[in-house]
Formats: C-alpha cells, sequence, structure tokens
C-alpha cells in the first residue's frame, strides 16, 4: 500500500511538474526587472518552504517519541529529515544561481543566506550523528534534542526576510503579505510549482520511511544475535 501510494504522489508530481515547465517557458513572460532568470523563483522558494515545512513535521515526530519512546517517531522523523535537508540544499543552490545573475555574485554573509546555511548544517550534523551513534535508543534521544534546537533555527530563516532588510527583495507573495505584488498568472504556477515539489517530497519520504523500517529490523536482528 505504501509503495503504491509512493508511486502515485510521483506520478501526479510529474504530470503537475510537466504543465508547470510547460507554462514557465512557453505561457509566462519574462520578468520586467530580472528578465528570464526569475523563473528559477518556482524551484527556488518552494524548495525551501517544503524543506522547511518537513523539519516541523520532524520536530512534532521528535516530540512524540521523547514523550512515548517509540523508535517508530524517531524512524518517521529521521526519513523526513534527510528529504528535506535535500530540498534545503535545492533552496541554497538554485539562490546561488539566481544571485550571479542578479547581484554579480555567488555568495554574501546577509542573514537571510547565513541562517539558512546554519540550518543545512545542523541537520546534516543531524544525519551525520545518527550514523555514528549505534545504539537506537541514545541515537533517538539525542537525534530528538537536535532535531528541535535546529527548527529553532528554521523560524529564523523563515522571518529573517522580514526582520532584516539586506540584498534580499521583500515579501512578494500574498501568503505572506497579505495583498502580494506578484503577478497573479505567476503567483498560480509559483503555488502549483510548490504543490509538485511536495509531492515529490512525500513520495521521497515514503520511500524513505520503508527504508528506515527496513534498518530497524536489521537492527534488532543484529542486536539479537550479539546476544545469543
Amino acid at each position: 500500500m505504501r509503495e503504491k501510494t509512493a508511486i502515485g504522489f510521483a506520478l501526479g508530481a510529474a504530470a503537475l511538474l510537466g504543465y508547470n515547465l510547460h507554462a514557465m517557458f512557453l505561457t509566462l513572460p519574462d520578468e520586467a526587472m530580472q528578465g528570464a532568470i526569475y523563473r528559477i523563483l518556482f524551484f527556488h522558494a518552494p524548495s525551501a518552504i517544503v524543506g522547511m515545512i518537513g523539519y516541523f513535521i520532524a520536530l512534532v515526530f521528535s516530540v512524540l517519541y521523547l514523550s512515548s519512546n517509540k523508535l517508530k517517531w524517531d524512524s518517521l522523523a529521521a526519513s523526513i529529515v534527510e528529504v528535506s535537508l535535500v530540498f534545503s540544499c535545492v533552496n541554497i543552490v538554485t539562490g546561488s544561481i539566481w544571485a550571479r545573475i542578479i547581484w554579480g555574485i555567488w555568495w554574501t554573509w546577509d542573514y537571510r543566506l547565513t541562517s539558512a546555511l546554519v540550518c543545512v548544517l545542523i541537520f546534516a550534523a543531524y544525519l551525520m550523528m545518527r550514523r555514528a551513534i549505534e545504539e537506537p535508543t541514545q541515537r533517538a534521544r539525542l537525534s530528538s534534542a537536535l532535531c528541535i534546537f535546529g527548527c529553532v533555527d528554521v523560524v529564523i530563516v523563515w522571518k529573517s526576510i522580514e526582520w532584516f532588510r539586506n540584498n534580499h527583495p521583500g515579501p512578494v507573495l500574498s501568503i505572506r503579505t497579505g495583498g502580494g505584488t506578484m503577478d497573479p498568472n505567476m503567483e498560480r504556477i509559483f503555488y502549483l510549482n510548490l504543490l509538485a515539489i511536495l509531492m515529490i517530497a512525500i513520495s521521497l519520504v515514503l520511500v524513505r520511511t520503508r527504508q528506515e523500517a527496513m534498518s530497524r529490523e536489521i537492527d534488532s536482528l543484529r542486536r539479537f544475535a550479539n546476544a545469543m
């Protein structure tokens, strides 16, 4: 059932992404100030949003683990963090490409970029720590604590564009401003691509969750064999 659900989300995402790409490159015009490069926004911002949503869902599962000591919650949190980290990296890479065209530089240490990089480093450390600790209970407990700590920085990433004025343009989406300054046709494709990327993330999480369940079973068999 889980495999069919993952395949369904993947196929739906592929179909929606195909429609979105057609609209981006063959229907929507170039942006007045940025030209053609603005189209990277349709992947840059949705990847950031999906990543941050994932981190907060992992936070919920981490809290559930700490309150119940059930390893299935830890496995779910780990699966979601791994997928979310991929989309956070996509966000940084696409942002650097955009910055090279618009600002003339690949990177600058402004608040938004620095807090996003710190977020990536925290959750990369989360995954590294899980590989370094073999005992499941200790690994789950420390991972949950680090996930909770990392989500503090996720809030900073989300709000930094409003708290600190720097090289980044101000919020343009109606979901953040209540009005929005983006063209309605562009904003519609933006949200459709956000949906497509979210569906991709869900399918990947379902795959990773199955792999984590198999890993737990292997760990149990290995500990049983060592005990014998």
